[in-house]
C-alpha cells in the first residue's frame, strides 16, 4: 500500500474516530451497489469528505489497486473494448515520467489516479471515443483544450482526446503545470 493512502487510513481514524475497517462494515450493512451510492451516503449521512468516501468506498468494493490482485491487471480492464486509446495511455505515461521521479501511478477500477503529494491528475478511457485526462489546476480559467470540469469532480479541469496526435504539446504542458503545483 501507498505511503498516501496509509497517511489517509490514519487520518480517517484520527479524524471521524472510526477505523476503516469500521467504516467497511458500516458501508457494507447498507448493501449498495454503486461507488457513487457509498460516497453520497457518507458525505450526506456522516459528513465526510469526498477524500475520506472515497477511500472508503473503494476498500469496501475492492476496486482500489491496493485490493486488485494486479495493477496491470486494472489497466488491462480499463481498456478491454477500447483498446485503440491504450497508445494514448501509454504515451502520457512516458511524458509525465520525465517530469521527476516521485510520481505515482496508482490505477483503480476505471481510471488511472497520477500522484505527487496529492493527486494531480487522471487517465481515463471513459467511452470508446473519448479518453479524458483530468487535471487539477484550480483557478486556472479554460483555454485552449483545458476545459473546466463539472462542479465536485476528482479534478477541476478536462481535455478530451480521441486520437493519439492530440497528444501535443499543450496537452503536456498543462500536465506538467499540474504537477510542478502539486509537490
Amino acid at each position: 500500500m501507498d505511503k498516501a493512502t496509509l497517511t489517509m487510513i490514519e487520518n480517517l481514524h484520527k479524524n471521524t474516530g472510526r477505523a476503516l475497517e469500521q467504516w467497511i462494515v458500516i458501508v457494507k450493512n447498507e448493501n449498495f451497489t454503486k461507488h457513487g451510492e457509498i460516497i453520497k451516503f457518507l458525505k450526506e449521512t456522516h459528513g465526510l469528505t469526498y477524500g475520506f468516501a472515497n477511500l472508503i468506498a473503494h476498500k469496501a468494493k475492492g476496486t482500489d489497486a491496493g485490493s486488485a490482485n494486479n495493477q496491470e491487471e486494472l489497466i488491462t480492464n480499463q481498456y478491454r473494448d477500447k483498446e485503440h486509446f491504450k497508445p494514448i495511455y501509454d504515451k502520457i505515461i512516458a511524458e509525465i515520467q520525465t517530469f521527476g521521479k516521485d510520481i505515482e501511478i496508482a490505477p483503480k477500477k476505471a481510471y488511472v489516479s497520477l500522484r505527487r503529494k496529492k493527486q494531480f491528475a487522471t487517465l481515463n478511457p471513459a467511452t470508446k471515443t473519448r479518453f479524458e485526462i483530468g487535471i487539477n489546476l484550480k483557478g486556472q480559467s479554460p483555454q485552449g483544450k483545458l476545459e473546466n470540469e463539472k462542479p465536485n469532480s476528482m479534478c477541476s479541469h478536462k481535455i478530451n482526446i480521441t486520437d493519439i496526435g492530440e497528444v501535443d504539446t499543450e496537452v503536456i504542458e498543462w500536465l506538467k503545470k499540474a504537477y510542478e503545483i502539486s509537490g
